[in-house]
């Protein structure tokens, strides 16, 4: 059994946004060794990094901690995942698929089996996700507590899905292999999305000025689940590139016919 789980597809990473304490941090890492999960990377952590208490939390688990990444942003910390899933309660106004952690881990190993790096982003202990991070995601995992005590804290969040992952890898089905071309990382999708925003604020499109976070998120939300490859990205780029010339084009004919007629 050892040998297969050796053998498997690439564990998710685990990443944290805005951690505030460092217990929570070391017992985040105790229950990703406990499940092989070894990849763990922190957004701005509230008190910075390192910080000693977390490797007393960790209770041995030391090599999760000491291979640890800290980014400034989320969306830095999954530029090069291809399928991301966020670890919220709230969907918080996104119309994203929502699914449990055993239907996720199920995705997250089939895309993993196809050489995809994959990960599960959870949000700080008191705030959670902010809208505009879960729309660099591919879907939302709620775990199905009792609403009657909505309660959990960050490591037993982490807990349940990568028991959900080990399990899979321990007594899986053969996994479901992608066809064709994978999933752009997040950097490219990124770029993608910054430079049509860029076109569209050029064009006036975000009106009124203020709805422009929520009309950007949406437009984000809508364009991920298309799951565009690296090929499609460049060609859709390419495609607002035309358009912005275009406009251009126009412009420059306008103000030629005015200074014409002035």
């Amino acid at each position: 059994m050892t040998e297969d789980v050796a053998a498997g597809p690439r564990p998710p990473v685990v990443i944290l946004d805005k951690p505030q304490l460092a217990d929570n941090i070391g017992a985040v890492a105790r229950v990703m060794a406990n499940f092989g999960l070894t990849d763990l990377r922190l957004v701005r952590p509230r008190d910075g990094w390192p910080q000693d208490r977390a490797w007393a939390a960790a209770s041995g688990a030391d090599w999760v901690l000491d291979d640890l990444k800290v980014f400034d942003s989320v969306a830095a910390a999954v530029a090069d995942l291809t399928t991301v899933f966020a670890t919220t309660a709230r969907p918080r106004e996104t119309r994203q698929p929502v699914r449990t952690p055993r239907e996720s881990a199920r995705l997250l190993y089939d895309d993993a089996a196809s050489a995809l790096r994959v990960g599960l982003l959870f949000g700080g202990e008191r705030a959670g996700l902010e809208t505009t991070d879960i729309a660099l995601c591919h879907g939302i995992v709620t775990i199905p507590i009792d609403p009657r005590h909505h309660s959990l804290n960050l490591a037993q969040a982490v807990a349940i899905n990568a028991y959900e992952w080990r399990t899979l890898v321990l007594d899986a089905p053969p996994p479901k292999f992608r066809e064709g071309d994978p999933p752009a990382p997040g950097a490219i999708l990124l770029g993608m999305y910054e430079h049509l925003e860029r076109e569209l604020d050029a064009g006036g499109f975000f009106h009124p000025p203020e709805k422009k976070r929520s009309m950007s998120q949406n437009l984000r939300v809508m364009l991920g689940r298309a799951a565009f490859t690296e090929q499609e990205a460049a060609t859709f780029r390419g495609v607002i590139h035309a358009l912005s010339q275009g406009r251009g084009r126009v412009l420059a004919k306008l103000a030629a016919k005015k200074t014409d007629q002035g």
